[in-house]
């Protein structure tokens, strides 16, 4: 019996077994995602979905599923699921007996006296993935038909039935080869057996329908396109391997090559290793740039999630050099001091406030055990880019006044993370002062002061010097509410806004905090009172009249409560840090406690791995992202904290 645990008797019940995705990646950046029993029920579940450079730079799905069928004494059972309008067809969850995520997703079958287990791995470098059938128990001889469904479209969009899909087919080693459209690789599906016949029956399968897609207020139906089937006696004891890959395999190789992958994983047998199996997922490795997948399956990079989250990444880093070529690679792809914050069709997007003074806080524990003096002669240079670029005269969006304290312009009230709109109309503007974003200014020039003293710079320490006294003095001054005991959110004009929020406590839970250790406290006591929950802390205060505890319906309203209550797991950490400063060792259990409640999560939405957010009012249901980088990151970076 593994670690990560599921009820038997309810694998084959559709409203337990549709709730629970698997994610699945490699370093390429390629990545598979579907429920567990394979009934695909998002537009972004798919076999192998990987990016297309040559096209618009986004994911695509190639291999959207494939449907097993067991065939024994000329009868048929097809082990596939599908949901129509109306109805499944074919209902192969009748015959699931067991699933288990120790190592690989292990999905069993028991159809009479056959017994069928189904495997699914990632090559680590290829977009390839491999499905191994294994042969359990059988008393008659048996056969295997494997169907596969192909998509050929953007992560973001649906397949339709059209007459421009190329139907041909190349013969290719145990397999065939496809490319359903110009300007896409081609697909290779190969067998490890010989004596797999494949069979080109060309035909459409119409209106599959993604339900999760409906409750999202999107268009929920797709057509796929089944070009034939492999079919293939299997014995006893016998293991068969079905690859699909943008490269042609060796089949020769396959049965070895599937055994070394093995070897690599990391086995899920407790709640350290499940976050660690699922936190080196996010390491992507493309020519000379390394870079972090911000969340599977939909949200694809982010500048600012990929620093708030190396921290904790790194100590599930598969090599000790992938954090330092994540950094590397974010300074090679800077614009002037800017770090790109997202790509849309290839191009970046630099409209990012923060991002940069995450970058300081990246470095500073990512590479805490690196020498202080290397560090500035490696890093210095643009830690003085970015400092300059803050504090020049000339900037629009962003301006250092005299008190040291950075000002947002009210025409840039989207550029923190809690930058949700609708028709360019943000729903949680923040701007002017605003207390996360001066928390990290301050810290940034901390650390930077502290790597410069120690590389001999002394004109950088008589400059930035008295800029941080000045914060040290106006930050209390300007944030804190003394009535409440908290900080505000942001302050424009002299006039507060004073919703509780959890970005105070990411100012009071930094290395360098312009708090003191009562102020600290104080924030503590109202984060428990009114942000903390099992799953994180809310976005926003339930006391306040635009708090909004339910994430769901379509697009605005998932939107409008995307930072206005709903939870959020990453600044937990940032609590966590504040709690031992202000609780020390005696804290500790408390945050072990909160740490241990995660456990739960493994096995109710993306099995072994946390969600992106989770709604603000019990029971706290995930939402979001089924894997999130900055949420597995900040949960070890915070287990690393209670070590």
């Amino acid at each position: 019996m593994g670690y990560i645990k599921f009820d038997k008797t309810q694998l084959i019940n559709l409203a337990y077994s549709l709730d629970k995705e698997m994610v699945r990646s490699n370093r390429s950046g390629a990545f598979s995602c579907t429920t567990i029993i394979g009934c695909n029920t998002r537009k972004y579940h798919g076999l192998l979905i990987c990016q297309q450079p040559q096209l618009d730079g986004d994911h695509h799905v190639l291999l959207s599923k494939v449907d097993e069928t067991i065939i024994q004494r000329d009868a048929s059972f097809n082990l596939g699921v599908n949901k129509y309008p109306g109805s499944f067809s074919p209902k192969g969850h009748k015959y699931v007996r067991h699933f288990s995520a120790d190592i690989l997703p292990v999905v069993t079958y028991r159809v009479g006296g056959v017994i069928l287990t189904k495997e699914t791995l990632f090559v680590t470098e290829k977009d390839m993935v491999m499905i191994r059938y294994t042969l359990q128990e059988a008393h008659s001889p048996t056969r295997l038909r494997l169907q596969p469904f192909l998509a050929f479209r953007n992560l973001h969009d649906l397949s339709k039935r059209n007459i421009h899909l190329d139907t041909k087919y190349s013969a290719e080693p145990n397999g065939i080869s496809v490319r359903l459209y110009d300007g896409y690789p081609r697909l290779y599906m190969q067998c490890s057996k010989k004596s797999a016949e494949y069979v080109h029956a060309p035909d459409w399968y119409n209106d599959l329908e993604y339900f999760h897609e409906a409750d999202r207020g999107y268009a929920a139906q797709e057509d796929l396109y089944v070009p034939g089937f492999f079919e293939f006696p299997i014995r006893k004891g016998e293991s068969i391997i079905l690859s699909a890959s943008t490269s042609e395999a060796r089949p020769a190789s396959l049965t070895r090559l599937f055994n070394d992958e093995l070897k690599k994983r990391i086995p899920r047998d407790s709640f350290h290793n499940s976050l660690k199996n699922s936190a080196s997922q996010f390491f992507v490795s493309k020519g000379d740039r390394t870079s972090i997948h911000a969340g599977f399956p939909w949200i694809d990079y982010s500048g600012r999630y990929t620093f708030i989250s190396l921290p904790g990444l790194s100590h599930a880093a598969p090599e000790n050099s992938l954090p330092m070529r994540v950094i590397d690679s974010m300074v090679h792809s800077m614009k002037g001091p800017w770090f790109p914050e997202s790509y849309h069709k290839g191009q970046a997007d630099y409209q990012a406030i923060d991002t940069p003074l995450w970058f300081f806080h990246a470095l500073q524990h990512t590479l805490a055990g690196v020498d202080s003096k290397d560090l500035w002669q490696r890093y210095g240079g643009v830690m003085k880019r970015i400092l300059d670029a803050y504090s020049r005269p000339d900037q629009v969006d962003l301006q250092l006044h005299e008190n040291g304290l950075l000002h947002i312009s009210p025409s840039s009230a989207t550029l923190t993370w809690m930058n949700a709109t609708s028709e360019g109309r943000p729903f949680s503007p923040r701007y002017g002062y605003v207390v996360e974003i001066n928390a990290l200014w301050y810290n940034a020039l901390r650390y930077a002061i502290e790597l410069a003293s120690a590389g001999g710079d002394k004109e950088f320490y008589q400059r930035w010097e008295t800029v941080a006294q000045s914060i040290e003095k106006s930050f209390t001054e300007v944030f804190w509410h003394n009535e409440g005991a908290y900080l505000a959110d942001y302050v424009h004009d002299h006039q507060a806004n004073l919703q509780v929020r959890p970005n105070q406590v990411i100012a009071a839970g930094l290395k360098y905090s312009p708090l003191s250790k009562n102020q600290v406290k104080q924030i503590l006591d109202v984060a428990v009172q009114q942000l903390l929950t099992p799953r994180g802390l809310r976005s926003l205060s339930p006391r306040d009249p635009l708090y909004k505890g339910r994430y769901r319906g379509d697009v605005w309203s998932r939107d409008s409560a995307y930072h206005q209550g709903t939870v959020w797991v990453w600044p937990l950490a940032f609590f966590a840090s504040a709690w031992i400063r202000v609780y020390g060792k005696q804290g500790k259990k408390f945050l072990k406690d909160l740490l241990k409640g995660f456990e739960e999560t493994l096995t109710e939405s993306g099995i072994g791995t946390v969600s992106e957010i989770f709604e603000g009012d019990p029971p706290h249901k995930a939402c979001g992202t089924l894997s999130f980088a900055a949420s597995l990151g900040e949960l070890l970076r915070m287990e690393n904290m209670l070590k």
